[in-house]
């Protein structure tokens, strides 16, 4: 809630502005950006001055992982250089987003507040609080869609409620994408009469240190203009590969944009008008968007069914019995399986903060199904350790691969990592560049170590059980036991 006496000032304040010309805050969040910004755009048409605020809620749940706080620090940075291009600046403040909006009203005499909108249940009750409270106290409050192609209310079953399956979903929500003109910002800000104090970024200290694990993340280019030229990139060479592409982790066949978009760096709007405008072949350019579709059932779901981050969406697989494997857990958490296709994806995923997609849904069915360990313990690892860490995709894809989501995988499919790593990866070049101990192994043996000859192991310099793991499982076994574990599910 808005902590009325931070107001104190407010009056004084507007007694000494003209209210046609009382300033309007940005309150930015994941929308990083200023090209067709709504809220932004919104703020700056009548002509007021404007006030851009981001503010780090530390109360915010799921907290931010130490990731995505690596990329928000080079964000926020770039973000500030924009502004200050136009003639504005970003005003940084720490703490309770209510306090903090309040004690910037009261020194600046704001009269109105922009947001753009945003979809799990914590965002929404605290927002609706604080919208509550500013228009109390005659503040102009309004909140836009920045950050989905439709709103999750906006598409509806025959009956009525919302959809619980990808594909009759996405076909009614292409029925309902409004054909929306970007919104353009003057090309300079109007600034206030008088900035609202503001934290320094580096006294943030969201930046790793001792020790400084991002060393890795150098192939990141944070911020507006980084997610543009990731745009580029994939639209000038990849994107006609991307049907196939997209599935092999050893060639750079993904546009690597979710960052980017989980940021706001990017709209998903920007990138939708930008893939229909370009020389894309229509199966290239269709299967992109069905991605850029998947993003927004995700925020559908999370938006209608809130609890998805820490609930089974469906309450059958609540009698499923997890394993409490600690030894197990860390070894998939450091990639030390044994098997190499998991163990390169967790090994990127740490250096990187990124993970491939097909990787992704098999490292989560190795944790889940062979290691039979709760989706929640590697849906919170994943939180932590990705650049794109988003509530509504990590969560939900989690749940697909459980079997426990909307529209999920079913629950006896169990990825074989060795066969998925031959079928992905032949040649191991995935596997070769994140697990440098196997880099010598044939293709034939590369992601299945255990069969090469002894003859080739001594070859390759590989010692299993010394510098490359034996299987900590046996996945035929695990195979097993996973099935057996969900007769309980099925029954229920």
């Amino acid at each position: 809630m808005v902590k009325r006496a931070s107001w104190a000032l407010r009056e004084d304040v507007t007694q000494q502005t003209t209210p046609s010309l009382a300033p309007a805050i940005v309150w930015l969040r994941q929308d990083l950006r200023l090209t067709d910004n709504p809220a932004l755009a919104e703020a700056a048409a009548g002509g007021r001055p404007v006030i851009p605020v981001y503010i780090l809620d530390d109360t915010v749940e799921p907290p931010l992982g130490g990731a995505s706080l690596w990329w928000l620090d080079k964000s926020l940075k770039s973000l500030a250089e924009a502004l200050e291009a136009r003639g504005s600046r970003l005003i940084l403040r720490r703490g309770d987003p209510a306090h903090q909006l309040g004690e910037i009203v009261a020194t600046t005499g704001a009269g109105a507040v922009y947001w753009n909108r945003l979809y799990d249940k914590h965002a929404i009750a605290r927002d609706s609080d604080i919208k509550s409270d500013l228009k109390a106290d005659g503040v102009e409050v309004t909140s836009c869609n920045g950050g989905l192609l439709v709103e999750p209310w906006e598409v509806k079953t025959g009956a009525g409620g919302p959809y619980k399956v990808y594909t009759p979903f996405w076909r009614a929500a292409r029925a309902v994408i409004a054909d929306v003109p970007a919104r353009r910002l003057p090309a300079t800000l109007p600034a206030p009469d008088r900035w609202p104090d503001s934290d320094r970024l580096a006294d943030w200290g969201l930046h790793p240190s001792k020790p400084d694990w991002s060393k890795g993340f150098d192939i990141w280019t944070p911020g507006e203009a980084g997610a543009k030229a990731a745009l580029d990139r994939f639209l000038d060479g990849r994107i006609d590969a991307y049907p196939t592409a997209r599935d092999l982790p050893g060639v750079d066949g993904t546009s690597r944009l979710s960052p980017h978009i989980h940021f706001g760096e990017i709209g998903p709007r920007q990138a939708w008008r930008a893939v229909e405008a370009s020389a894309a072949k229509g199966e290239a350019a269709a299967k992109f968007l069905a991605e850029l579709g998947w993003r927004e059932f995700n925020h559908h779901l999370l938006f209608h069914w809130p609890d998805l981050p820490t609930a089974n969406f469906k309450p059958e697989f609540d009698a499923f019995d997890w394993e409490q494997d600690e030894a197990g857990f860390k070894a998939w958490t450091r990639g030390l399986t044994g098997y190499p296709i998991v163990d390169a994806g967790m090994r990127e995923l740490w250096a990187t903060g990124f993970m491939h997609n097909r990787v992704r849904m098999i490292t989560a069915s190795f944790l889940i199904k062979d290691l039979r360990i709760d989706w929640r313990r590697g849906e919170a690892w994943f939180q932590d350790t990705l650049v794109d860490a988003d509530i509504a995709q990590n969560a939900a894809n989690w749940q697909w691969v459980a079997g426990s989501g909307a529209d999920a995988s079913p629950f006896f499919r169990i990825f074989n990592p060795v066969t998925q790593g031959q079928k992905f990866d032949p040649d191991g070049a995935y596997v070769r560049k994140w697990i440098p101990e196997l880099a010598r192994l044939s293709s034939k043996t590369v992601h299945a170590p255990w069969t090469a000859s002894d003859v080739e192991l001594r070859g390759a310099g590989v010692r299993l059980g010394g510098n490359y793991p034996s299987p900590i499982v046996d996945h035929a076994a695990a195979r097993i036991q996973a099935l057996e574990a969900y007769v309980p599910v099925r029954r229920g």
